[in-house]
């Protein structure tokens, strides 16, 4: 037949084509509007800039001092441009005058001290990996303050304590079970490396296990009161090369330390708590600073830690 139809005719697919087109070109204009992430500033921005200028003013500060201190700040520059470039949120404005690099080793100390601070406040609320890492930071500035005497030492890390009415399970409840297994090690080391220590070394030896049996005592309490059954020590640990000296000795207390720091982050990385955080971090920072010590103490290069806890 030659009639035309009655129906009424479908578009043709040149205007399908077109409608495409102009769909196209829509979608880029929304996504214009909305960007589609966060538009607050980074919270990460002042912690980056304050990395940055530590790095820079520390390669000008002549001595021992200077030189880990700009190392450590510049790995820190470097963790915290990556995960800020990553999210790509806007930079916090700067309020007031910009930051003067340090220019002395007094200078440091007083940086260093600021830095922790701010590190540590951050912790509780960050989303899981970048609290990590946040926390991870705060221990190397506690481990540099530990590494030098010019450095201030710096506050002893705060309590670890039973965070109340914590409540937990799946990867926290595994997260905890591994911090109490470095725990079990570390007393473990401590009484093992007592007989190769000097006299001198007693009261250290004395400290660093009162803290790990606290430590032990606190993971198996929060453990049962989340309804979890604590895991006893092994029955054996072998340790990663012979101990037959006072080095080797003290090198092993350093790993112990370094172990439990890991242990600990790992509770931060699979927590939401802000409570049990702050334990954990609290026991990161304790280990970070003790195994520093032994590290001086055995010769160990860089003697603090740019980012305990994480792995090298």
């Amino acid at each position: 037949m030659t009639g035309r139809s009655t129906e009424p005719t479908s578009p043709s697919r040149r205007a399908f084509l077109r409608l495409g087109a102009l769909a196209a070109v829509a979608v880029p204009l929304a996504a214009a509007c909305s960007p589609g992430f966060d538009e607050t500033p980074d919270p990460l921005g002042p912690l980056l800039r304050a990395a940055e200028t530590d790095a820079a003013g520390a390669k000008a500060v002549t001595g021992a001092e200077g030189e880990a201190v700009a190392a450590a700040r510049a790995t820190h520059a470097a963790a915290l441009k990556t995960e800020v470039d990553r999210l790509n949120r806007p930079k916090p404005e700067q309020s007031g005058p910009a930051e003067t690099p340090p220019s002395s080793v007094d200078g440091l100390k007083e940086r260093l001290a600021a830095a922790r601070k701010q590190a540590e406040g951050l912790v509780p609320s960050l989303p899981r990996y970048r609290a990590g890492m946040v926390a991870s930071i705060a221990a190397g500035c506690a481990a540099l303050q530990q590494s030098s005497e010019k450095l201030g030492r710096g506050d002893d890390a705060g309590a670890v304590e039973v965070p109340a009415g914590v409540q937990f399970a799946g990867e926290t409840a595994d997260a905890v079970q591994q911090a109490l297994g470095a725990e079990h090690a570390a007393i473990w080391v401590y009484g093992l490396v007592s007989a190769y220590l000097p006299a001198a070394f007693t009261g250290a030896v004395s400290r660093g296990t009162a803290e790990h049996v606290k430590r032990r005592d606190v993971c198996e309490r929060m453990l049962s009161a989340a309804g979890q059954t604590p895991a006893g020590p092994e029955a054996a640990y072998v340790p990663p090369k012979p101990v037959t000296d006072a080095n080797t000795a003290m090198e092993l207390v350093a790993t112990a330390e370094s172990d439990a720091a890991a242990a600990w982050l790992g509770v931060i990385d699979r927590t939401d708590d802000g409570a049990l955080r702050t334990t954990a971090l609290n026991a990161l920072v304790g280990s970070a600073r003790r195994g520093t010590a032994w590290r001086a103490e055995f010769g160990a290069k860089p003697v603090a830690v740019a980012m305990p806890g994480q792995s090298v």
